[in-house]
C-alpha cells in the first residue's frame, strides 16, 4: 500500500481549552469518549468516530478532570465550582455532586465503579463510597501543593498520585499511608495507566517516563523535541503518544524511543492525549477547543476512515484515507 497521510477527525462544539479526555473500556455499544473543558460543559461522544452523544449541564466553573466508568455507564467530573460530580452518562441526569473547599483537578472510578477518587487543590484526595454517598469520605494528606493528578492501581489496593510539589506517590488505601515517592523536575506532572494495569506513565518537563505500577521501579525515559503535557502508551505496548507545547502529536517506539511519527493539526498547546481502549486510534485534546482521533495505523478502514483499494474508482489515487466529519 501507498504512504497515506494522517488525516484526524476533528471533533467540535467546545468553546474553550479541552484540559482532559477518557475513553471507557469496551462495551456492547462500542467505547465511549469523555471531555473536560475550561468552558465547564464535558462532552460524551462515541469513542471511534468522535460523534457527539451530550453534554453534562450543572457546573458552575471550568471543568479540569473527566472519566467514565468502565462499563461506559457513568461519568464523572472535577471542577472550579469546588465540586465532584457523578452522572449517568446514559441518560446524562447528575447522580451525585460532591463538595470539596478548593478546586477539583481530577477524578477516578475504581475498577468496579464503587468508588470515586478526587484530587484539589486542597492538597488532599478524597475517596466517596458510592453505595453510600451520605458517607463521610476517606481523606489522604501528604502532598505539599495542590494535586494535579491521581489514579486508583493494582484493583483499587492502592492509588498513585501527582503534585505541583514536583512528586508522584504511591499511598495504600487501607491504611492512609504513603508507600513510596518519586521526585521529579517539574510541577507540572500528568499521569496515565496502561491498559492493563501494569505501567504507568509520568510527563514531566521534556521527558515521558515509564514506571512499573505495583513497585515504582523505573523502566525507561524518553525525551520529546516539546515540553510534553500528557502520554499514553499503547494497549499492546507497541508505540506511545505525546503532546505538548509546540502544537503537534508525537508517536514514538516503546522499546527504542525512536520518533515513529509526529503531526500538527491543532492550533494550540496539547493538553491530553490518550489511546483508546483498543488500541486502534488515539485522541488529543488542546488549548484550541477541538478533540481529535488519530489513527494508530494510519489508511487503515476503521470508524469513520475508510481504506481506499487501488482499482476503486476514486479521482486521482488509488489508495487513501477518506474522512467524514465528526
Amino acid at each position: 500500500m501507498a504512504s497515506v497521510k494522517q488525516t484526524p477527525l476533528s471533533c467540535s462544539g467546545h468553546t474553550r481549552p479541552v484540559v482532559d479526555l477518557s475513553f471507557s473500556q469496551v462495551t456492547p455499544y462500542g467505547y465511549f469518549l469523555i471531555s473536560a473543558c475550561k468552558d465547564g460543559k464535558p462532552m460524551l461522544r462515541q469513542g471511534d468516530t468522535g460523534d457527539w452523544i451530550g453534554t453534562f449541564l450543572g457546573h458552575k466553573g471550568a471543568v479540569w478532570g473527566a472519566t467514565l466508568s468502565r462499563d461506559g455507564e457513568r461519568a464523572a467530573t472535577g471542577a472550579a465550582d469546588f465540586t465532584a460530580k457523578v452522572w449517568s452518562a446514559v441518560t446524562g441526569d447528575e447522580i451525585y455532586s460532591f463538595t470539596h473547599r478548593h478546586i477539583v483537578k481530577t477524578v477516578d472510578f475504581s475498577e468496579d465503579g464503587s468508588r470515586l477518587l478526587t484530587g484539589s487543590n486542597e492538597k488532599l484526595m478524597r475517596i466517596f463510597d458510592l453505595n453510600h454517598p451520605e458517607s463521610e469520605p476517606q481523606v489522604i494528606s501528604g502532598h505539599t501543593s495542590s494535586i494535579r493528578d491521581a489514579l486508583w492501581c493494582q484493583k483499587g489496593k492502592t492509588i498513585i498520585s501527582a503534585a505541583e510539589d514536583k512528586t508522584v506517590r504511591m499511598w495504600d488505601v487501607a491504611s492512609n499511608r504513603e508507600i513510596m515517592k518519586i521526585d521529579l523536575d517539574s510541577s507540572n506532572l500528568n499521569l496515565d495507566i496502561n491498559n492493563d494495569g501494569s505501567i504507568l506513565v509520568i510527563t514531566h518537563g521534556k521527558s515521558i517516563s515509564f514506571y512499573k505500577t505495583d513497585s515504582l521501579e523505573k523502566l525507561k525515559s524518553y525525551e520529546a523535541p516539546t515540553p510534553v503535557y500528557s502520554a499514553s502508551l499503547h494497549p499492546e505496548k507497541l508505540c506511545f503518544v505525546a503532546g505538548g507545547e509546540d502544537f503537534k502529536i508525537y508517536k514514538f517506539d516503546y522499546e527504542t524511543g525512536q520518533e515513529l511519527e509526529s503531526y500538527k493539526g491543532h492550533f494550540g498547546p496539547v493538553h491530553c492525549v490518550r489511546f483508546s481502549p483498543d488500541g486502534e486510534l488515539y485522541s488529543s485534546g488542546s488549548e484550541d477547543g477541538t478533540l481529535r482521533l488519530w489513527q494508530t495505523s494510519v489508511g487503515k478502514t476503521y470508524g469513520l476512515w475508510r481504506c481506499v483499494l487501488p482499482g476503486e474508482d476514486i479521482t486521482n489515487s488509488s489508495s487513501q484515507a477518506i474522512k467524514t466529519d465528526a
